[in-house]
């Protein structure tokens, strides 16, 4: 079948053929993803979310749609179910491989089916195959997700709507490409295809009804307000209180809400069994408190400024870094770089330098003058951040801020891993759809935290949570020491435990086995050498997510370990974890097949959903979004996947 492009009226530049297909309208109708609901049940510091994604066949022959989409990053994917005419089907867990080859065979056989799998973290790709012309498809995904907290500042509530163009570097690959979307896959990125969704034109049409619904239930803990990041919503009284996104809003930004608790417990230590009641999940929460005496410092800083950070992510940056500056004092060393394909640094400040107020001032003159260029060329100066922090016997802490937007997260917390051993990373996320899974996973990997900036009106909040990190932490070095709690081997998440901020919470999960009873302590030195802990005795609770919630962590951790130095049987665990907690991870997917024949013939039609342009970035020019680290084109020329 041939279906005749047409491209919008207002478009300038000529549409690119290929994988820009989905960016375009058709003379046989819209775009397949018509709707996006998400409902979200909010009960204390966890979330119950099921997302509904409605896809509808415009042509005249059968379609196959594939969607790249976004889901928080520590959400645990648990079920799918896929919904046509008058056919319900259960999406099975599998072994990725087989998965894919069930879904293969039953789009060939002519039968519907659906297939949901992990790119990254917060990354995943739905296909639909065989939805009939005319016909709608529902598929219902199923999530657990836990609700970060911070003292002062209360939960958040975050999901991200759309996959924003990623930096993809490398050279192209000669090997058949790995998915269907718009950039090529390369050496340093060899699934670049599989996590860049074509853009949408401007002045396309709304193609996407969004409805998001919250129902907030505090579960005993003391709710004063509700906050929405981004979006403008209403309000409902009742049992629960309801959350609902005004109507007409587009998928181009996350949607953030945040619950104002007051202050909680300074630990607590909850013990869930099992339903065999031979095992259970536990999840401890210390919120430590006190004061810290400041120690010699060595902070690298390093700044994203490339061409995505142009516009107000550009402002906040460069306020964010200058606020960092300004905490130094003359016993610290520091160094700023600021990086797009190339490393800067400030004027007559080489290696890691005192922390004077003439260098300071250096560094707040470097930072006023940068500008948003270039590509996102992260590995370098994190490489060079870690040889500048060689000395063992300071305080060594790297803070990266960037939107994150790159797709070789896999090579450069590859290369990180060994080099970050006695070096804190933290990290400070600036955009409206920003890579919080890359973000949480280095400041996971060195010990730090993640914080998340959508907009200038948020950055105060954040830089005063940075400012309590960046300085000496309340206990290092910590450990779990069980009392009357056999906990399982290797299945504390996570697996490194970090370091104690005041206001910070430090959760942990892990499993146990045998009787829910007993204690936890946490066990670590202060500064000076003194040893700290604290001690927390369990209470029985029903939280029937926490297992799920637990196995996403766990699962993560050990994928991580995977990147850093993989084997067969790391392989097979990670498989059996997932299959057995039936908690969706990359070496698993979700698969509904419905037995039912309803096409034969030829192989359907198939097109790319397109996404939007992300709120605050520049729209593309042209549809077609092949990816690659091109510099020296005007940006204003370029597809939006190279303005990096």
């Amino acid at each position: 079948m041939t279906t005749q492009i047409l491209p919008l009226p207002e478009t300038e530049t000529p549409p690119a053929p290929d994988r820009g297909l989905g960016a375009l309208t058709t003379d046989k109708g819209n775009l397949p993803l018509d709707s996006v609901g998400v409902h979200a049940s909010i009960t204390g510091l966890a979330a119950g979310v099921e997302v509904v994604q409605g896809f509808r066949n415009p042509f005249e022959v059968p379609l196959e749609a594939t969607y790249i989409f976004p889901l928080p990053d520590r959400a645990a994917v648990t079920a799918l179910r896929m919904e046509a005419a008058d056919r319900v089907i259960e999406g099975t867990l599998k072994e990725r491989g087989q998965a894919r080859q069930d879904y293969d065979t039953a789009i060939a056989a002519g039968q519907r089916a659906a297939i949901a799998e992990e790119d990254r973290p917060d990354v995943f790709t739905m296909r639909v195959g065989n939805i009939l012309p005319g016909e709608r498809v529902t598929i219902r995904l199923t999530l657990n997700q836990p609700l970060p907290y911070e003292s002062g500042s209360g939960a958040t509530f975050r999901f991200p709507l759309v996959v924003a163009p990623r930096y993809i570097p490398g050279a192209p690959l000669d090997d058949e490409r790995a998915g269907s979307g718009a950039a090529d896959d390369t050496d340093a990125v060899p699934d670049a295809s599989r996590i860049s969704p074509p853009v949408l034109l401007p002045g396309f049409p709304n193609p996407v009804h969004l409805s998001i619904t919250a129902d907030i239930d505090p579960a005993g803990l003391p709710l004063t307000g509700i906050r929405s990041a981004l979006h403008v919503v209403a309000e409902e009284g009742g049992e629960r209180t309801t959350v609902r996104l005004q109507p007409g809003e587009r998928l181009n930004r996350d949607f953030i809400l945040r619950l104002d608790y007051a202050q909680q417990e300074s630990a607590a230590l909850s013990l869930i069994p099992d339903e065999s009641g031979e095992e259970g999940t536990f999840t401890l929460t210390v919120l430590p408190s006190g004061e810290t005496r400041p120690q010699p410092r060595d902070v690298v800083l390093i700044l994203d400024r490339s061409g995505s950070m142009q516009g107000w992510k550009m402002v906040a940056a460069r306020r964010a870094a200058a606020r960092i500056v300004d905490t130094l004092r003359t016993e610290d060393r520091f160094a700023v770089l600021s990086f797009d394909s190339v490393i800067e640094r400030p004027r007559d400040l080489t290696g890691l330098a005192p922390g004077t107020d003439r260098n300071r001032f250096r560094a707040v003159e470097h930072l006023a003058a940068l500008n948003a260029r270039g590509g996102t060329e992260m590995l370098a100066p994190l490489d060079e951040g870690c040889t500048l922090l060689a000395d063992s016997t300071r305080d060594r802490v790297l803070v990266l801020i960037t939107d994150g937007q790159i797709g070789n997260e896999d090579q450069i917390l590859a290369h990180l891993e060994p080099r970050l051993r006695g070096v804190r990373v933290h990290t400070v996320g600036i955009d409206r759809a920003v890579n919080a899974g890359f973000l949480n996973r280095l400041a996971a990997i060195g010990q730090g935290r993640c914080e998340l900036v959508e907009s200038e009106d948020r950055l105060d909040e954040a830089m005063e949570h940075i400012h309590h990190r960046i300085g000496a932490p309340l206990a290092t070095g910590l450990a779990l020491h069980p009392d009357g709690l056999e906990i399982v081997p290797d299945s504390v998440a996570p697996s490194r435990l970090g370091a104690l901020f005041p206001g910070v919470p430090l959760v942990i999960a892990g499993r146990f086995r045998g009787k829910p009873s007993g204690s936890l302590s946490v066990q670590g030195a202060t500064a000076d050498g003194t040893p700290w802990a604290q001690t927390t005795s369990g209470t029985v609770t029903n939280a029937p997510a926490a297992a799920s919630i637990w196995a996403r962590a766990h699962l993560r951790d050990l994928e991580d370990r995977y990147i850093v130095g993989g084997s067969d049987d790391l392989e097979r665990r990670i498989v059996d974890i997932s299959l057995r907690f039936g908690v969706l991870c990359r070496f698993t997917a979700f698969v509904a097949v419905d037995s039912r024949v309803v096409a034969e013939g030829s192989a359907p039609h198939q097109v790319v959903q397109p996404v939007e342009t992300p709120d605050g970035w520049a729209a593309p020019r042209v549809a077609h979004a092949a990816f690659s680290p091109i510099e020296s084109a005007p940006a204003a020329a370029m597809p939006l996947s190279l303005i990096h």
